[in-house]
Formats: structure tokens, C-alpha cells, sequence
């Protein structure tokens, strides 16, 4: 009996909470910076038959410079979680991953990865992920939440540019 309830435990340390996958129904928001009368343009397709696709063109006229697809979640941590896994396919090029514990706050908790172009599985501790205004490091702790209530992918890398990215799944180990 002993063995059977540390099998058990063991299973559930390992379990991975869900936040996206492809072959569930999924509503992802975009913002781009025409919020602030920049020109970007993207949008997030997503079939459940394939990956999600967010992709457009980012413009840094009009002191534009970033388009962004979010979702709101409802996502309960515990200690055991540590990190949060990207399962994607992406164009080469640097991302921003957004966490927001409660969508209400104004902030983000954020961290860049690199894309290769080729499908890639990205970790992310959730301790790295650090707050962030409108592009400025905010004098706060780094994320140490036990809630997700909206996860975001950004790209603004102080250039013109096409972009794609494709994501699979998102979970929480």
C-alpha cells in the first residue's frame, strides 16, 4: 500500500497543468500598437486540427513597434510548479512570454525567448519571470503567484518586421 501511494504522488508531482493545447477550444485576444497609433498588424488563427498561428507584420512608425495575442486563464499553482513550458514552432526570432496573476493589474510579469525556426519545446522558470510596464522594469518582486489569469506572447524588437509563430501547447510543470 505504501508503494502504491508513493507511486501516485510521484505521478502528480510529474502531471503537467494544461493552460493551451492546439486540440482544445481556445479564445486568444490580439493587441497590437495601434492602441497608441502604431501600425502593426497580426492576428492569432487557431484550428483545432493545427497549431495556433500568431502572425502579422510589426511597424515602428507612429512609435509603434509591437503586436501581442493573449487569453485569459484561470490557472491554481502549487510549489510543485515551477516552470512553464511553450511547445512551438517559431520564425528565428525573440518573443516575449506575459503572465498576469490576476488580469485586473495593469502589469506584466514577462521573459524573452529565441526561436530557431524549428519546433522546439521552451523553459521558462516562473521565478525569472519579472514585472514590467510599458517596457520598463518595475522596482517589484519576480513572479511568485499561486494564479495565472492571462498569458500573453508578444514581439517587439525595435524593428520593422514580418513574423509567425506557431504554438502547440502551453503547460505548467
Amino acid at each position: 500500500m505504501k508503494w502504491l501511494v508513493f507511486f501516485l504522488m510521484l505521478l502528480n508531482i510529474n502531471s503537467e497543468i494544461l493552460v493551451f493545447d492546439k486540440t482544445k477550444e481556445a479564445r486568444w485576444y490580439v493587441t497590437n500598437d495601434d492602441v497608441m497609433g502604431g501600425i502593426s498588424t497580426s492576428s492569432m488563427i487557431h484550428n483545432i486540427a493545427e497549431n495556433a498561428v500568431f502572425s502579422g507584420e510589426v511597424s515602428t512608425e507612429n512609435n509603434g513597434g509591437f503586436a501581442m495575442a493573449r487569453m485569459r486563464v484561470n490557472v491554481k499553482l502549487d510549489e510543485r510548479k515551477s516552470k512553464i513550458v511553450l511547445k512551438i514552432k517559431g520564425d528565428g526570432k525573440k518573443y516575449q512570454l506575459r503572465l498576469k496573476p490576476d488580469r485586473r493589474i495593469r502589469y506584466w510579469y514577462i521573459q524573452s525567448f529565441q526561436t530557431n525556426g524549428e519546433e522546439q519545446e521552451i523553459e521558462i522558470p516562473l521565478a525569472k519571470l519579472y514585472p514590467s510596464f510599458r517596457g520598463y522594469r518595475l522596482n517589484l518582486d519576480n513572479f511568485s503567484s499561486k494564479t495565472i489569469g492571462e498569458i500573453a506572447i508578444l514581439i517587439g524588437n525595435k524593428m520593422n518586421e514580418k513574423f509567425k509563430l506557431e504554438v502547440e501547447k502551453i503547460s505548467i510543470r
